[in-house]
């Protein structure tokens, strides 16, 4: 049995990642794989600039400048799939793959050259919004009959940005906002 059949597991990674817990999100998914000793492949894919690195490192609990980091930064950082294993838990492999829609990486092209096909679990990761590469990505998973998540990062400037321009702002509106568009 998958976990992805596994409603429980599935739910609990599911409100672990709403929560921005990742750690016991990666427990939750490592003490299921060693019922079984299975690699989970994960791949962190979105828009070059949306902050996958950055998710990698935190996701393993580690800063942007420890040893052994994704490399992040404000120009293109990622110009290969590389793998990231969290270090309490090696079988949960995290895949950072390069940005889709770049030079290197045309939307066209992105799934034959990262090889898309061969993960387990993706992760899309979005900034500001989510965008037509987005759906693309999303609607080839769901052909493949494997599962994502979205994920819009940097959404603390979201909130300051409602926060300057709104007179009567409110932080539970602003990300519910967020949370119904990303729905949609």
């Amino acid at each position: 049995m998958s976990m992805e059949s596994r409603p429980g597991v599935t739910a609990g990674v599911k409100a672990d990642l709403e929560n921005t817990d990742f750690g016991a999100a990666a427990a939750r998914i490592q003490r299921r794989l060693k019922q079984r000793n299975t690699p989970l492949n994960v791949a962190i894919t979105g828009e070059s600039g949306s902050g996958k690195s950055t998710f990698i490192n935190a996701f393993r609990g580690i800063g942007d400048e420890d040893e052994g980091a994704a490399p992040t930064g404000v120009v293109e950082t990622t110009s290969q799939v590389t793998p990231y294993p969290h270090p309490k838990y090696p079988s949960v492999i995290l895949w950072d793959l390069p940005g889709i829609g770049t030079t290197r990486f045309p939307a066209d092209e992105y799934l034959k050259l990262v090889g898309f096909e061969k993960f387990d679990f993706f992760i899309i990761i979005s900034d500001p919004r989510f965008r037509e590469n987005d759906v693309k990505l999303a609607q080839e998973i769901q052909r493949m009959k494997k599962k994502f998540y979205f994920l819009q990062s940097k959404v603390d400037k979201d909130i300051r940005a409602a926060k300057r321009t709104r007179r009567e702002f409110n932080v539970e509106r602003t990300l519910s906002t967020i949370r119904k568009n990303c729905a949609q």
